[in-house]
């Protein structure tokens, strides 16, 4: 996708939460001769972002206006939510008025329902809201075994058991992680986050967890998408999980060559699902 500030020389937005995706994102602009102003939130994302020569504005999570100031204030137009916010941080949310009549309209806070709305709120302020991986579309999973070894006939059931628990799971918003075992569901990510279900289903089973991460059905492209990395395959080492089985197209894949090379030393197994 060619943005409006590749050609016209006006900034992009980029609103950063936590995580390397920020990081990641400011680099390939860079090489894109892109310039992006950064609105960046307390307690999640990477102070050292204010190192990399982008201008950056520090909000609390929910200070709507602040960003839609800011970005004004730098003829922004088109913008980027880039990486993720914890949900435990969303009973701190302390949201200014602009934020309080956004999620005055929402029936349930559910992530991609409230997004949408702030996307929506966006639109109405002349910015259009850019799927975060426009820069980046490498970075998404490929379809097919990305480690060494290939799932053994045992975990393509788990596999499968996976998958469509996440697709019953996704429209309620609960999570995008399913961890199973010998055709039992262990653990399903709720608010905790992925490297704690991870880490829980190790507790309670021991070795040899298939653990599958899906979108939800309907994921909005721009919000959320599920992420993995080296991180990833460290917690599934320390809980002896067998396989990481991710929605192809759909997932985000961190610094690949590590994550497969760190995978293939594990014999854990790396592939990428429909």
């Amino acid at each position: 996708m060619t943005l409006e500030g590749s050609s016209s020389g006006s900034p992009v937005g980029m609103i950063a939460g936590n995580g390397t995706f920020p990081f990641l994102f400011l680099e390939a602009a860079a090489k894109a001769g892109l310039r992006v102003v950064v609105v960046a939130h307390e307690g999640e994302t990477d102070p050292a972002i204010n190192t990399l020569g982008f201008p950056v504005r520090w909000i609390r999570l929910g200070q709507v206006g602040a960003i839609f100031d800011t970005f004004h204030q730098n003829g922004i137009r088109q913008a980027a939510f880039v990486g993720g916010i914890k949900k435990p941080r969303l009973f701190e949310l302390r949201p200014d008025w602009k934020g309080m009549m956004i999620l005055g309209r929402l029936a349930r806070y559910h992530d991609d329902e409230a997004l949408r709305a702030l996307a929506t709120e966006f639109e109405k302020e002349g910015i259009t809201i850019e799927p975060s991986t426009f820069l980046l579309p490498s970075l998404a999973v490929t379809e097919g075994v990305l480690s060494k070894r290939a799932p053994t006939q045992t975990e393509e059931e788990d596999i499968r058991i996976g998958r469509e628990v996440a697709r019953i799971i996704g429209p309620a918003d609960v999570g995008q992680c399913v961890v199973v075992r010998e055709k039992v569901v262990v653990a399903i990510e709720a608010i905790e986050g992925t490297d704690e279900t991870i880490r829980r289903a190790g507790r309670l089973v021991g070795k040899g967890t298939v653990v599958v991460k899906m979108a939800k059905p309907g994921q909005d492209l721009r919000f959320d998408l599920p992420a993995v990395g080296p991180e990833t395959i460290r917690v599934m080492e320390e809980a002896g999980s067998a396989v990481l089985a991710v929605e192809a197209g759909k997932t985000l894949l961190f610094d690949r060559d590590q994550t497969v090379s760190r995978a293939d030393a594990s014999g854990i197994v790396l592939v990428g699902i429909l």
